[in-house]
């Protein structure tokens, strides 16, 4: 008999699954090459992800000069094309992700992505790292419409429902993540080597995880 106390386990993408930092920092810079600013330190890219591709030029854009007299919907369409084009060139599982999942599946945990890209993209990039097949369900930012990604519920929610039902958990590593999985009551676990807005202890999860390998032990103890 299974006795794994969650029956669904989402993660989200960029920070938590992948780390995806430098393929998303030369689509930024690409950006902002194209009008004549400076690029910015592709590391540095971690502290703008979350909230969507939009939201991490704009932040992008403040830290080079602003947004005034920038067509900021044509560059960003332009950053999106670049980044499908050039989408898993070095983003790669962390470390541990996949005997994570191979033991969650074991466990017979079903498992989502719920994230704030956009569906496509995300489902290109787990095909292209080939594993998209590992997952019930892939739900991007984009997926329900608009003013429906996280932090509101309605992508956790919309994946529990997905997955049959059944107790849920999250696993992120921004406060879009933790808010949103508070506001659908499922418990969210934080990984601490993400993309993080705040420090990983800040972020309101209900525990924090450094490696993969405390991810099973972690959801065993909620």
């Amino acid at each position: 008999m299974n006795t794994f106390p969650v029956a669904i386990v989402g993660f989200d993408l960029d920070g938590t699954l992948v780390d995806t930092h430098r393929d998303l920092g030369e689509a930024v810079n690409h950006a902002l090459r194209r009008i004549g600013r400076p690029g910015i330190p592709v590391g540095d890219v971690r502290g703008l992800v979350g909230g969507g591709a939009r939201l991490m030029l704009e932040r992008a854009l403040a830290l080079t000069g602003g947004a005034e007299g920038v067509d900021v919907p044509e560059l960003h369409a332009g950053l999106l094309r670049y980044y499908e084009d050039n989408i898993a060139v070095h983003s790669r599982l962390f470390p541990g992700g996949e005997a994570m999942l191979d033991t969650l599946a074991d466990r017979g945990a079903v498992l989502a992505v719920v994230t704030n890209k956009l569906e496509s993209l995300a489902r290109k990039l787990l095909e292209e790292l080939g594993l998209a097949s590992r997952f019930h369900t892939i739900i991007g930012g984009d997926t329900l419409g608009d003013g429906r990604a996280k932090p509101a519920p309605d992508l956790l929610l919309e994946m529990a429902l997905r997955c049959g039902g059944g107790r849920a958990a999250y696993v992120g590593d921004t406060t879009y993540d933790t808010l949103a999985a508070r506001a659908a009551g499922m418990p969210c676990i934080a990984v601490s080597f993400g993309f993080h807005n705040l420090p990983p202890d800040q972020l309101g999860a209900d525990a924090v995880i450094d490696h993969f390998d405390d991810l099973v032990p972690a959801l065993e103890k909620l």
